[in-house]
């Protein structure tokens, strides 16, 4: 099916959203780079958005309701990568059995009618963009960050230098057990000693 693409990428996403959480420490969770500044979710309040936005979506604009509520009844980390792996693994197994007429259909989204493939690249775009806001929150929190998209500082670097992909773990399953245990996620190389940009050398 000529839709299988955000499919296949909303499947990705999952586990990259799940993998940025798992970078977090328990003690994390309510932190703010600003403490008193609450313009900004900390990172508890993105996992919560995550969660609830997606359900809201899945329910109202694609027609998707997993049947469980959207938060874990103890927001703890691991909780929220446990709530989020098996409702975001529903609704993957929902979208691999629609049809292209369903994905081609105009539905309402928010005060205006779109396609629902265009509301999945959105949606894609939408958890995207706030995993971006807590990897900058990792950063400035002094925490190693591994491959989302491809290699990282403390995978390496940049690409021209030989820096690796290196992802946390290789799929969901593996992700839950290792953080389950304390967390074993693969080993990082560091960031080797060439500056993380793409300006050359001077």
């Amino acid at each position: 099916m000529e839709y299988n693409f955000l499919v296949d990428t909303y499947d990705t996403e999952r586990i990259k959203t799940l993998s940025v959480w798992s970078m977090f420490m328990d003690n994390d969770l309510l932190i703010r780079p600003r403490p008193f500044d609450k313009r900004d979710r900390n990172p508890l309040e993105h996992m919560v958005h995550q969660c609830v936005g997606e359900d809201k979506w899945f329910c109202n604009m694609f027609g998707i309701d997993v049947g469980a509520p959207p938060l874990p009844e103890k927001e703890t980390r691991l909780e929220f990568i446990k709530r989020y792996a098996e409702d975001s693994g529903k609704r993957f197994a929902a979208l691999k059995e629609k049809d292209k007429a369903w994905w081609k259909q105009e539905v309402s989204f928010f005060e205006t009618k779109r396609t629902r493939t265009w509301i999945m690249v959105r949606r894609i775009a939408h958890t995207a963009h706030h995993r971006g806001e807590q990897t900058a929150i990792l950063r400035m929190l002094g925490r190693e960050i591994y491959s989302i998209y491809g290699p990282t500082a403390d995978t390496g670097g940049l690409p021209q230098n030989n820096a690796l992909t290196v992802y946390a773990y290789p799929d969901i399953k593996s992700l839950i057990a290792g953080e389950s245990k304390g967390g074993l996620k693969a080993n990082l190389p560091g960031p080797g000693n060439r500056p993380c940009t793409e300006r050359p050398d001077l």
